[in-house]
């Protein structure tokens, strides 16, 4: 690991280093937003050269998506703080996605995850395996009893990809106009919230 520049405190370790990329990346996009951001720009936010930046990472792209990564771990916290004592499960999903819906557009580094392309959590990558079961985990810190409601683990990642497809379509194309809170919270309580409403399924004998 290289010694040179860091503001004259090289990191303890590798972990060290790459979160202090990640930091510095973090500030640069607040000051030049997300497109003007290069990796030039975090070198010299860090005091060293892109070749330092380099061993730690493959492209700006990686940078940015561990930035967006990051803030959306903190995203669900608050999320999740925001439900407690919704214990319904299909008014928590409801305002769980009114709760997206009004937050991730309004903040900087939420919004990042609008602007990565396919690779993004809401452009194609909202499909792959890995953040639908990520989504899947985020359900279950509902404070919902899930299992009382007859929504087993595998319901959870079925219920999991809808909630992130239909996240996507309503973040990347919203209604224009636009619809307010009202609306959107009247439109998934229609058609979304009666597939959560339904007695579970008996049991095969």
């Amino acid at each position: 690991m290289g010694h040179h520049g860091w503001g004259g405190r090289p990191p303890a370790s590798d972990a060290e280093a790459r979160q202090r990329i990640v930091d510095a990346t973090a500030r640069c996009i607040d000051r030049h937003g997300v497109t003007k951001t290069t990796l030039s720009d975090v070198a010299n936010e860090l005091g060293v050269t892109r070749q330092t930046v380099y061993r730690h990472f493959d492209r700006i792209n990686d940078i940015v998506a561990e930035v967006a990564a990051q803030g959306a771990e903190a995203f669900v916290d608050r999320l999740v703080a925001h439900l407690q004592g919704t214990a319904d499960p299909a008014e928590a999903v409801v305002e769980g996605m009114v709760f997206c819906l009004r937050t991730i557009p309004t903040e900087p580094r939420l919004s990042l995850l609008l602007q990565l392309g396919d690779s993004s959590a809401f452009g194609r990558g909202a499909t792959t395996a890995d953040t639908i079961a990520y989504g899947a985990r985020m359900l279950r810190r509902f404070p919902v009893d899930w299992d009382a409601a007859g929504v087993g683990d595998d319901d959870l990642t079925g219920l999991a990809e809808m909630i992130m497809r239909l996240l996507t379509s309503l973040l990347q194309h919203p209604s224009d106009p636009a619809h307010d809170e009202a609306h959107l919270r009247a439109l998934l309580t229609r058609w979304l919230a009666p597939a959560l409403n339904r007695a579970p399924a008996p049991s095969p004998r």
